[in-house]
């Protein structure tokens, strides 16, 4: 038995120098800092941020690598205090021992609460560790400032799809060697194939790569790889795509500025993407008609309208008849008018109304249900609008006494809101000229 024959073929296949790394060129190219500071040995504290799948775990084996510097690993999702302890007594020996610091890698670093996580500074600052904490989650959101204060963060982009590929072609030979076949056959096609399904994830296309291996008959020691087999490894594997995580709100922003930038093409790919990625299309729906109210507004109220039916009719027709009505509502509202008038003036208004204090309801204003409140004068002098002309009590005030008149809402020149600012225009003139003659 070979002694790396119960090892994945992602361990199998791990990187041991900078030159086999794919991917990530615009951290680890010749001229980067990065890679400079690989080379040469000069460690410092750093955050990898990335989806799964591109190279975190590796690139920090590869720099304790080529620093010589002893590795500790521990997961976040495994471990508790008890271990953080043990790796730092680790830590402190091999220091006291060689004078250099060991790496600390830490996966999944943004599971660690707050605690935890301080747990690390003083053998951070004191030089015990040179700490790297590996995160799929945002790290201004996820980790403490202290911590990221003392680390410098890199961003690790998904596997392109071309690179993908290069490493699978690698797996086969490796594959090849390890299963002691006198072939393994693929079509490029069909690599292709493994290497979009994976994603961008490096780990996902090795896993699926073996899976098809596994599963592929073997005749004559050859093992052939047919569309069968990679249509059967690839199935229901889903995209990218992590609820409450980065992904999730990246991509329903992708799809809000696409509706907003009246792009409907664009809309339709990232509403699609986040269907395909499994995301409720519920809350996609809800979304909708946030960007109704928001993006489109009084220029075309029908969007509003348009929107809740979608949601509505969603709830009645359910998956997969319902997705096509929520792409119709987007669609609708991506081709629609544009106003965020209604948005800004709600905004102003709340300023307003959080600066202005506790101002009383002018009198006229209040309602009077009761002998006592009209003794109080409460609504005296109330001109009732429908009893005057046009329906408008012009130079009437509606804002505390206090307070002087303001202006929130501001309709654009586009869609309906063309007809309410000549409306709102004439009525504010009538006030002026009431106002101006009293």
């Amino acid at each position: 038995m070979r002694a790396n024959e119960h090892r994945p073929l992602a361990d199998r296949l791990r990187p041991v120098s900078l030159d086999d790394y794919i991917g990530q060129e615009h951290i680890l190219a010749e001229d980067k800092p990065l890679r400079k500071a690989i080379v040469s040995g000069r460690l410092h504290s750093m955050i990898f941020w990335g989806p799964p799948g591109t190279g975190k775990t590796t690139l920090a084996r590869l720099i304790a690598h080529y620093s010589q510097a002893q590795f500790l690993s521990i997961s976040a999702v495994l471990s508790g205090v008890k271990d953080i302890r043990c790796a730092i007594e680790k830590a402190q020996q091999h220091y006291k021992a060689t004078q250099k610091p060991s790496i600390l890698f830490v996966d999944e670093v943004h599971r660690f609460n707050k605690s935890q996580q301080d747990a690390f500074l003083p053998y951070v600052e004191d030089g015990t560790v040179s700490f790297i904490g590996a995160t799929t989650e945002n790290p201004s959101f996820q980790l403490n400032n202290a911590l990221l204060s003392r680390c410098k963060t890199y961003v690790l982009k998904p596997i392109q799809q071309q690179h993908i590929v290069t490493l699978l072609q690698r797996a086969i030979k490796e594959q090849h060697a390890h299963l002691d076949v006198a072939e393994i056959h693929i079509d490029d096609d069909l690599l292709n194939m493994l290497a979009q399904t994976a994603d961008g994830d490096a780990r996902r296309a090795l896993n699926l790569l073996e899976i098809a291996t596994q599963l592929a008959d073997t005749q004559d020691n050859e093992i052939t790889i047919t569309q069968d087999i990679i249509a059967n490894v690839s199935a229901q594997t889903l995209r990218r795509f992590d609820k409450g995580g980065d992904y999730f709100y990246d991509q329903i922003s992708a799809l809000h500025k696409s509706v907003r930038g009246s792009d409907p093409d664009a809309a339709l790919y990232w509403f699609c993407r986040m269907i395909d990625g499994g995301c409720d299309p519920l809350y996609i729906a809800r979304r909708v008609i946030r960007m109704a109210a928001e993006d489109i507004g009084n220029a075309d109220p029908r969007g509003l309208q348009l929107a809740i039916n979608a949601w509505e009719s969603f709830e009645r027709l359910g998956s997969p008849e319902g997705e096509l009505v929520i792409a119709q509502a987007i669609t609708y509202l991506a081709c629609a008018p544009k106003s965020n008038s209604v948005y800004m003036a709600y905004k102003a208004a709340m300023q307003a109304a959080k600066q202005s204090g506790s101002m009383d309801v002018p009198m006229h204003l209040r309602n009077a249900p009761t002998g006592l409140m009209k003794d109080l004068d409460y609504g005296k002098d109330y001109r009732y609008a429908h009893d005057e002309p046009d329906g408008f009590a012009a130079g009437e005030d509606y804002f505390p006494d206090e307070m002087e008149a303001a202006v929130f809402y501001h309709p654009v020149d586009r869609g309906l809101e063309i007809k309410i600012a000549e409306k709102l225009k004439r009525l504010r003139e009538l006030n002026r000229s009431v106002k101006k003659g009293q």
